[in-house]
This record gives structure tokens, C-alpha cells and sequence, in this order.
């Protein structure tokens, strides 16, 4: 496989306006290995009984696995691979339990040609519930020449 087949978009292939997302049911696992993963055993997210006593009365999923989403739409799909993450701000709205369906959602705000970076409005979604709002900035490399 050709390296040019595996890259995503050039900086010089983006317009403001672009939108992409991305969509996971997360479950369990997800939730136990984001916690082993990330050192965060909190028992607001491993341990049923703990978190009957807390104010969601029931485990949630760590905010930063459900802001791990964004990451996927930006790293696979818009700009894609070859971009890094530079930034990403995260307004958590609403829990987020074991089983629901998250969809990231971004779409491209700016683009600052100077430093090649993309900024993106960013959102992640239960149903109808926006469970997480906020921003991102990417720098994306330029078509080789």
C-alpha cells in the first residue's frame, strides 16, 4: 500500500464548513480499560455501589473518554491521518452511561494558514442530549510538493 493512501486531507483540501463524525456505543469494557488505561479508578465510573450515593445515583463514563471521540474524528476522518492535535477545550453538559451511543460531531470553523492549523467546533451527542461542547485545533501538513 502507497503512504499517500493512508493520509487524510491536506491543508490546502480544506474548506470552513467541513463537518465529519463518529459514532461508538460505549460498553463496559470501554469503561474498565479507559480506567486501567488512564489510572482514573474513580469509583464514580467502576463501582456500581459507590455511585449509587453520588448525585447521577448510578456509574457513568469518564468525560475524557467520552472527549477521547473528538480525537477519533479528527485523527480518521476530517483532517484524517497526519494531522496532530494541538488543543481541545470540553464543556461537560451531560452524563454519559454504560450502553449509550455517543456521536462526536466537529465541524471546521477557521483555518490560520500561517501555523497550518484547522479549528474546529466540536460537540458529542446522546440521542438528542449534547453531552459535551467545546473546541479543538489541529495542525494539518500541506500537500508535499
Amino acid at each position: 500500500m502507497n503512504m499517500e493512501d493512508l493520509h487524510g486531507y491536506y491543508f490546502e483540501d480544506l474548506q470552513t464548513g467541513m463537518t465529519a463524525s463518529f459514532s461508538k456505543t460505549l460498553t463496559e469494557a470501554d469503561v474498565v480499560l479507559f480506567a486501567g488505561l488512564s489510572g482514573d479508578i474513580n469509583p464514580s465510573h467502576i463501582n456500581e455501589e459507590f455511585s449509587k450515593t453520588t448525585r447521577m445515583k448510578t456509574r457513568v463514563v469518564h468525560g475524557a473518554l467520552t472527549s477521547s471521540l473528538i480525537s477519533a474524528v479528527l485523527g480518521t476522518k476530517l483532517p484524517g491521518p497526519g494531522c496532530l492535535y494541538v488543543n481541545q477545550t470540553s464543556n461537560f453538559r451531560a452524563p454519559v452511561r454504560i450502553g449509550d451511543t455517543v456521536t462526536a460531531r466537529i465541524t471546521l470553523t477557521q483555518l490560520l494558514a500561517d501555523k497550518n492549523f484547522a479549528e474546529f467546533e466540536t460537540s458529542c451527542v446522546v440521542g438528542e442530549t449534547i453531552v459535551l461542547d467545546g473546541s479543538a485545533l489541529a495542525w494539518v501538513p500541506s500537500r508535499p510538493a
